[in-house]
């Protein structure tokens, strides 16, 4: 939220620089994004200056263009080529001379010294919005004779400057959501350090009702979406364009002003953080203004010219015979304030934050009304707003205020209770504030004490403070005026030890998010919400087990993710779409299901799981062409290494891991792997390519996902050894195997270990043939076998038997036979 330095100290009487401000403003919590100088019109109209136009003459090779000659007050006159066709000599115009640089919304251009159609010209004679000051291109600005020459433009214009914070409001801070929400906090913070520092709310006690001739009764039939609705009439305004003041107060926080009515209301919204909206008078059929829902399905047509569907739960602001606003959301196209307006019904209403969001949610419509209507405003302050908007409108726009306040507000909305004890407070802030410290900053804070003792306070916190309604809601609130940084560290450290059997799961995330990273990759972090339309047509995910969003923001952000699979793909079609083709990411986080059938009656989350899980993505080159090597494509098999690297860090022993083929709609191949007690470890393979091409990925992608959870529980069993590097040397003998074409190599790593447990080392593929001069339906593997023993040197007589039986075991189970 944009907050106006100047416009700020407007409430409070403070002497200090914007940087001092915006530290303030951040220790307590309403943290700033940004400080910015800035001006009422962008750029502030530097290097543009008065000028009178000497002379001007046709453009001897152009049938538009004008040739002129402008004095601007600093000697020698400047050449101007322009096009404008109200150009004329004896005019005072505004000028942008070489050098200048002006705005177009986010654009920027310089003018330069250039030649037109081949006359020289020195600088550009100005209309309204080359300049900011206005829309209209028709022509250049034509100023009255009286204005002067070399005059600055930003000081013909008035242009002001300011520093304008960008505040940072969290969801729960809705009451600091205006200037004087800032400006509140901020004199309970200055009022610790100086007592004459005050906060000052704008008066209304001009206010008086004129007459009652323009009466409009109004009728809430849904109290629960609307507690109170305030409103009264102003008749005889004349809707222009707002004064140089209030067009400047909106321009600096980046409004736009639209007229003098709509204005005041923009204002007021920003200034006291109630949302407000004027009505024509006359237009309200009836004369009367009914608080109600519509039947399903209602068009209507909101001001953005939109036609909307009604839901039956919208609360709409209506006559006598239609709708003319959605209730705390968005005007009608038809009801509002415009420059034949004479007569204006005055709108101050609280709305309930419920009914306001899902309505915005389902419009998808997010305005400054939805934005503080969803999160809370206060009730109690309808009236107040109300007569501080009918004077500003007064004061712009002139007219009379022509009715009594109506207000219906049935149940009175009363301050939340809060009991707090000193003990709590001591214990909670770490230190004894004082009670004089404690009690202005509760006053500051306009938490009222109902009563006190030897305890603690009894408290009446506004209603505006929706987020403090329990006493250590209070007690936060009293630490960050007091100031988190007042609070000494001491000397001593209270401690425990605990113990755990179970595996330091954050410690090894670390462990193995280092190693991936010394290893090339890349972390990525993704949304868990994510788009439900991924898991529609999927059988291994489907979208039944997705866990669904009540209120999504958005179409993309509708479910919980069931896989990390999608975020990263999307990562990598960000990245090679930026010309960044080869990647390596991982990713470690949650994964969420829902399972109808395991619903129970009482249990609300039965139904629900989530499992932590730690993904990899490969694609593109493993290693980029140069002069030494020719480039190398990642594959599936430099997947696997990083996967058994990952098993192997981990301490989990890979001969007691079991391969299998695994086949799904999200992996076109892939393997699976299960611990001997028959738990999935992780799966791998290559992602399908109907899954590529709906994330619009052309190349392969290679991907596996690891059951962090279920591989620690692996690890709970796990003992570390250490032992002596071996003295005898190891013996390596080769077998040439003729397999069918649908046994694997785990098959044969699975059978070889089984048969020799205490002297076989490591089985290890190195070829594999398939073609001529085989038999059909037949390959060719090419293994080696390491032996060893750690006490002695082996002997052929220990070799052979062992060689001899794995043969007979390959040709018995397999089928093998040598080649």
């Amino acid at each position: 939220m944009n907050i106006s330095y100047n416009w700020l100290k407007q409430y409070i009487n403070i002497d200090v620089t914007p940087d001092a401000l915006s530290k303030a403003l951040t220790s307590i919590g309403l943290e700033v994004g940004g400080v910015e100088e800035v001006q009422t019109i962008k750029g502030g109209l530097e290097g543009l200056v008065i000028g009178e136009v000497l002379t001007c003459g046709a453009h001897e090779n152009s049938d538009h263009l004008h040739v002129t000659t402008v004095n601007v007050g600093t000697g020698e006159p400047l050449q101007i080529v322009c096009g404008a066709p109200n150009v004329a000599t004896g005019q005072k115009v505004v000028v942008a001379t070489v050098g200048t640089k002006l705005y177009s919304g986010d654009e920027s251009f310089n003018i330069k010294r250039s030649k037109i159609r081949g006359v020289e010209s020195m600088g550009m004679i100005c209309a309204e919005d080359e300049i900011g000051i206005g829309t209209s291109h028709d022509g250049i600005i034509v100023l009255p004779a009286e204005a002067v020459v070399g005059t600055l433009a930003k000081d013909y214009y008035g242009i002001k400057s300011d520093t304008l914070l960008e505040v940072d409001i969290t969801p729960n801070r809705i009451d600091a959501a205006s200037h004087f929400g800032v400006a509140r906090d901020l004199a309970a913070f200055y009022a610790l350090k100086d007592k004459s520092v005050k906060l000052t709310k704008p008066s209304v006690e001009a206010f008086a009702v004129q007459n009652t001739n323009l009466t409009i009764p109004v009728i809430v039939e849904n109290t629960d979406a609307c507690p109170r609705y305030s409103a009264i009439t102003i008749s005889g305004v004349k809707v222009t364009e707002s004064p140089d003041w209030l067009k400047n107060r909106l321009q600096i926080i980046g409004l736009r002003p639209i007229n003098n009515i709509v204005d005041v209301t923009n204002f007021v919204l920003h200034e006291l953080g109630q949302p407000m909206h004027a009505f024509d008078a006359d237009k309200i059929k009836g004369r009367e203004v009914r608080v109600k829902n519509m039947p399903e399905g209602t068009p209507f047509f909101t001001l953005d010219g939109v036609e909307r569907k009604l839901n039956a739960a919208d609360l709409m602001i209506c006559d006598t015979e239609e709708a003319m606003c959605i209730g705390g959301v968005f005007g009608g196209l038809h009801s509002g304030v415009t420059e034949t307006t004479q007569n204006v019904f005055l709108e101050s209403a609280y709305f309930n934050p419920v009914t306001i969001r899902k309505t915005a949610r389902r419009h998808v419509l997010n305005t400054d009304a939805s934005f503080r209507f969803e999160r809370g405003c206060d009730p109690t302050n309808t009236i107040y707003v109300l007569k501080r908007c009918a004077l500003l409108i007064q004061e712009v726009a002139g007219g009379q205020l022509s009715s009594e306040i109506v207000d219906v507000y049935p149940e009175e909305v009363k301050p939340f209770e809060v009991e707090v004890s000193f003990r709590k407070i001591n214990t909670l802030i770490g230190k004894e504030i004082g009670k004089e410290n404690i009690e202005t900053i509760l006053a500051a804070l306009e938490m009222k004490i109902v009563s006190r003792n030897d305890e603690g306070y009894v408290l009446h916190v506004p209603v505006y403070r929706v987020d403090v309604q329990r006493d250590v809601d209070v007690i936060e609130d009293i630490l960050r005026i007091y100031g988190y940084n007042n609070v000494e560290i001491g000397d001593t450290l209270k401690s425990n030890l605990s113990y755990s059997s179970k595996p330091d799961s954050y410690k090894l995330q670390n462990m193995i998010a280092d190693q991936l990273t010394a290893q090339g990759f890349n972390e990525v972090l993704n949304n868990s919400l994510t788009k439900g339309a991924y898991y529609t047509d999927l059988t291994s995910f489907p979208g039944a087990h997705s866990v669904k969003m009540l209120n999504p923001l958005s179409s993309d952000l509708n479910v919980m993710r069931q896989t990390l699979l999608f975020g990263g793909l999307d990562n990598i079609n960000r990245n090679i779409n930026r010309k960044n083709p080869d990647l390596k990411f991982y990713e470690f986080g949650n994964c969420y299901y829902y399972h109808a059938e395991n619903k129970k009656e009482g249990e609300s989350l039965a139904a629900y799981s989530e499992d932590f899980h730690l993904a990899l993505w490969l694609t593109g080159n493993k290693r980029a062409q140069s002069w030494a090597a020719a480039d190398e494509k990642s594959s599936i098999y430099e997947l696997k290494a990083y996967l058994e690297n990952i098993f192997r860090r981990l301490g989990l022993n890979m001969h007691k891991l079991v391969t299998g083929e695994y086949a799904d709609d999200l992996l076109s191949e892939a393997l699976t792997v299960y611990s001997r007690s028959g738990k999935k470890l992780a799966v791998y393979g290559i992602v399908h390519p109907k899954i590529r091409k709906v994330m619009d990925i052309d190349a392969d992608v290679f991907y596996a996902d690891l059951n962090w959870d279920v591989i620690l529980s692996e690890l709970v069993d796990h003992t570390v050894r250490y032992a002596e590097l071996p003295k005898f040397p190891e013996v390596k003998r080769d077998l040439a195997l003729l397999l069918d074409k649908h046994v694997t190599f785990a098959e044969i790593e699975k059978i070889a270990y089984d048969t020799e447990r205490k002297l076989l080392k490591s089985v290890n593929l190195f070829d594999v043939y398939e073609g001529k001069n085989l038999e059909a339906g037949k390959k060719s593997y090419a293994v080696s076998f390491i032996l060893q023993d750690e006490t002695k040197t082996l002997t052929d007589g220990q070799i052979e038997p062992i060689m001899k039986k794995l043969q007979q075991n390959f040709e018995t189970k397999l089928g093998a036979k040598l080649r």
